[in-house]
């Protein structure tokens, strides 16, 4: 596949070597930057024809139309902003940033230059949670209840961040995106076990308008593997299963008399459980277009703010 969008991946690391691939993919890769020659040496080997770059100087040179940042999180905010006032348009991994005065800044300057900011939120281009959505905005089970989201495992314990901003900073982008508004109050405990002051095992509760509630739990000290997504409407409840890419409908509710109705159950949705490609194909064809991502830099201002009020409510400092 070809087109006109030249897009250079700054970081091929775990998640990096994803988007290395993808866009290589796509047609639209020109290079990647990353210091660890090992990782340069594999990139080059697996897609033929990019530059291959160990820093940033040399990248500006090149006739590129578009950076993705893959690189740590700190380093998120400087390089989106070098990469903005370069004149590029900008995919940047999650978290957007880890302060909301940064995200904000950055969304001001990337309107003022004319500039595209798209993060990743993955989630919100599953094609499950579409369904999801468009379920929701049909009113097909009637009034949303709440929202609730497992993300457990045995997973691999970060030194610099806690489980909130380490795996639910998606659930928080589609918390936002399937209720369609700001919480009005959060809630947040977490317990650190592993290490002093990082929370290995997070609850983190939102409060919307309308008495709608969302709730998630985060851990990566947890026996079994857990990615699931409940939906409690008022004529029935969805259970999306991210591991089996499945959405259940339980026929269940309790009416206005308080009875319990139970009619079984069904497999109503099976999604895909790579939505990588799609969201980088949307980046690049909004950056073909001008249209605004999805998933663009003032909605991930939303996320940033509540991820920031919740860490300052167990005590972090980011």
């Amino acid at each position: 596949m070809q087109n006109s969008i030249k897009v250079a991946v700054i970081g091929a690391g775990n998640w990096g070597k994803n988007l290395v691939k993808n866009f290589y993919e796509l047609g639209a890769l020109s290079a990647v930057v990353d210091e660890d020659e090992g990782r340069l040496n594999k990139a080059g080997k697996d897609c033929k024809g990019v530059h291959l770059l160990t820093g940033l100087n040399d990248l500006w040179k090149l006739d590129i139309s578009a950076v993705a940042i893959a690189t740590p999180a700190p380093t998120h905010y400087e390089m989106t902003k070098t990469a903005l006032s370069k004149g590029k348009d900008v995919f940047v991994e999650k978290p957007f940033t880890l302060n909301t005065s940064q995200a904000e800044e950055l969304v001001k300057l990337s309107n003022i230059l004319g500039r595209i900011i798209m993060v990743g939120h993955l989630l919100l281009y599953q094609p499950a949670i579409r369904w999801i959505k468009d379920c929701i905005l049909k009113n097909t089970l009637g009034k949303l209840y709440f929202l609730h989201q497992e993300r457990l495992n045995l997973g691999r314990a970060r030194r610099g961040e806690n489980a909130l901003w380490s795996l639910g900073v998606h659930d928080v982008a589609v918390f936002l995106d399937l209720v369609g508004r700001n919480p009005q109050r959060i809630e947040v405990v977490g317990q650190p076990v592993l290490q002093d002051g990082i929370e290995d095992d997070v609850y983190l509760h939102l409060a919307f308008p309308e008495g709608v509630a969302a709730h998630l739990h985060a851990s990566w000290l947890w026996p079994e593997k857990h990615r699931r997504l409940t939906a409690v409407f008022e004529r029935g409840m969805l259970v999306y299963d991210e591991i089996v890419q499945t959405v259940t409908l339980h026929k269940k509710y309790i009416n206005s008399k308080l009875e319990n109705i139970d009619e079984g159950q069904e497999v109503v949705y099976k999604g895909n459980s790579e939505p990588l490609k799609l969201e980088l194909k949307h980046f690049i064809e909004c950056c073909q277009s001008r249209q605004r991502p999805y998933s663009d830099g003032e909605s991930a201002v939303g996320v940033v703010k509540i991820l920031e009020e919740a860490s300052n409510k167990l005590g972090v400092k980011m």
